[in-house]
């Protein structure tokens, strides 16, 4: 929505989206993470048309303690030696960087006075870093993202003094142990000091609301090219034996997070459908009386590349998410995932899922399950299959990020900036 020209410095809006600009992003998951990373989409979105600099959480002490063999823990301690590079080039318009700089393991402390102290002085130390590569690439007049960072994000804003700072709220992060120690009292104080926050949900954008007016609900991004290309239904290996209806299940088995009682209701009250459920299993998964049923069918962990063939095979595809403080602001991707092939889904009913509606059964109760199963079995159709497909490629990071845009013009409208 604000757009900077080179030869004047004048702003101008764009309806659509932000070009010339400086952005920095920090957040809890480095570059070199193996896993997906929202933060990650964001930062390749913004580089279409902005400079970004995309900053790793800095190596602390425990890690370096605990992890020192791993090469990503040498490398990070070569940078701080000063034997390697910390700065590196990904591609046009995005640079990763390594902060030179330990920082202290300190969330083992009760008070969260004491804690801040200390989280100050790690921070001082990051924007201390982070302040380097601003000068060697020249950045200037420079947006702050945030992606979730409460603790050494949350000075940040006051070292390196952003022309606009972001806080990006993705999951309600309190609800975990580590961060609800200091975060209860720290992440609203943090949302309150930024100029602006998104979030990926309604729940969370409205959590953000309570202590920042400016707060918006910027929907999430998915990766689904490869839900979309592949169209054949292929039977896996695994399932070629299997008949009658299929209802399936892809993701992890968390017991934190999915409700076995729900799987274990549908499966004894209807021993004619196969549950297939695709994913690692944590502990109290692997001990469960769902490996006791004939119809339950656990396949393990499969690769990314595999998974649309198991949700092209599955009638209906599930989301039996327990509620709880950890789930209900979580934004469900795997429910863009199913959709995406065009597959009926009935998923339990949370805040997050209002935005799913129109597209998907959503259920009450273990009953409401089965009921909502077999309504998905009879109602299912070729058209409601491309309804289906055409909502979830909605949910582009391209959006995301245009959303991202729309809340920074309603902020540069407000203040300027």
């Amino acid at each position: 929505m604000v757009e900077r020209t080179d030869h004047s410095g004048d702003r101008k809006l764009n309806r659509n989206s932000i070009k010339g600009r400086d952005i920095i992003v920090v957040g809890q998951q480095p570059w070199d993470t193996e896993i997906g990373s929202n933060c990650k989409n964001i930062a390749l979105e913004f580089s279409k048309n902005n400079r970004v600099l995309y900053v790793n959480s800095p190596l602390d002490r425990i890690t370096l303690w605990r992890n020192k063999q791993e090469p990503k823990t040498s490398k990070r301690l070569a940078i701080i030696k000063g034997k390697e590079d910390g700065l590196v080039h990904i591609q046009h318009n995005i640079w990763n960087f390594y902060p030179d700089c330990m920082v202290e393991s300190i969330n083992w402390i009760s008070n969260t006075k004491i804690f801040n102290f200390f989280n100050k002085l790690n921070n001082r130390k990051l924007a201390y870093s982070i302040q380097k590569a601003i000068k060697e690439l020249g950045f200037k007049d420079f947006i702050l993202f945030n992606d979730n960072e409460i603790f050494k994000g949350f000075f940040l804003k006051d070292f390196l003094k952003p022309a606009v700072s972001i806080y990006y709220s993705r999951d309600y992060m309190v609800a975990v142990d580590y961060w609800k120690k200091h975060g209860v009292q720290l992440e609203p104080e943090l949302i309150a000091k930024n100029d602006l926050c998104v979030a990926n949900s309604t729940f969370l954008a409205e959590y953000c609301g309570q202590f920042n007016p400016n707060s918006f609900d910027v929907g999430q991004g998915c990766d689904l090219d490869i839900f979309v290309e592949n169209k054949v239904k292929k039977a896996p290996m695994d399932l070629t034996t299997i008949k009658g209806p299929v209802v399936g299940y892809v993701g992890a088995l968390q017991s934190i997070r999915l409700d076995r009682d729900i799987i274990a209701h549908i499966a004894s009250l209807r021993p004619q459908w196969t549950i297939v459920l695709v994913g690692p299993e944590d502990e109290l998964f692997k001990m469960s009386n769902l490996h006791q049923f004939e119809n339950v069918l656990f396949t393990g962990s499969k690769p990314i590349s595999e998974l649309p063939d198991y949700i092209n095979f599955f009638d209906v595809c599930i989301n039996p998410q327990l509620i709880n403080e950890v789930t209900i602001g979580n934004y469900p991707r795997k429910i863009d995932e199913y959709l995406a092939i065009g597959k009926p889904v009935v998923a339990t009913a949370t805040k997050a899922m209002e935005t799913f509606s129109d597209f998907v059964y959503l259920a009450q109760n273990k009953e409401e399950y089965i009921l909502l199963i077999e309504k998905a079995l009879k109602e299912n159709s070729k058209v409601k299959e491309q309804e289906r497909r055409e909502f979830a490629l909605e949910h582009t990071w391209e959006n995301s990020v245009a959303k991202i845009y729309g809340a920074l013009n309603n902020y540069n409208n407000k203040y300027s900036f």
